[in-house]
C-alpha cells in the first residue's frame, strides 16, 4: 500500500466515524464518547502526515506511535458506544474493522521502523 493510498484510508475512516455519530441519537452517553471519537479517529490521519514528513527514523516513529493510540483509543470507544446503540451494530463493526486493519497496518511499519533504527546502530 502506498503512501497516499494510506493518506486516503485514514481520511475516508475520519469521514465515516463523522457521518455515523452524526445519526447517532443525542443523550447523555452518547454526547461524551461521541466528542472523544470525533477527536481520535480524526487524528490518525493528521499524525500519519505528520509522520511522512518526519526528519528523522526516531521522528517518525514517535509519529507513528501516536498514530497507534488514537486508533486504538478509537476502536475502544466505538465499542462503548456500539454497547448503547445496538441498532447501528453493523456500522460499528465494519468502521472497528477498518480501525483494527489500520491499526495493524501501522504496528507493523512500526516494527519494521524500529527494526531498521536498530541495524543502524
Amino acid at each position: 500500500m502506498t503512501t497516499e493510498q494510506l493518506k486516503t484510508r485514514f481520511k475516508k475512516f475520519a469521514i465515516d466515524v463523522a457521518t455515523l455519530l452524526i445519526d447517532l441519537p443525542k443523550n447523555p452517553v452518547n454526547i461524551p464518547y461521541s466528542n472523544q471519537l470525533m477527536r481520535s479517529s480524526s487524528s490518525p490521519g493528521a499524525n500519519y502526515r505528520a509522520a511522512c514528513r518526519a526528519k528523522s527514523t526516531a521522528d517518525f516513529i514517535n509519529k507513528l506511535k501516536i498514530v497507534e493510540e488514537e486508533l486504538d483509543e478509537s476502536v475502544y470507544f466505538m465499542e462503548l458506544l456500539q454497547h448503547f446503540n445496538k441498532q447501528f451494530d453493523k456500522r460499528f463493526l465494519v468502521l472497528m474493522g477498518e480501525g483494527n486493519e489500520l491499526l495493524a497496518i501501522i504496528v507493523a511499519s512500526l516494527k519494521t521502523s524500529r527494526e531498521r533504527q536498530n541495524r543502524k546502530l
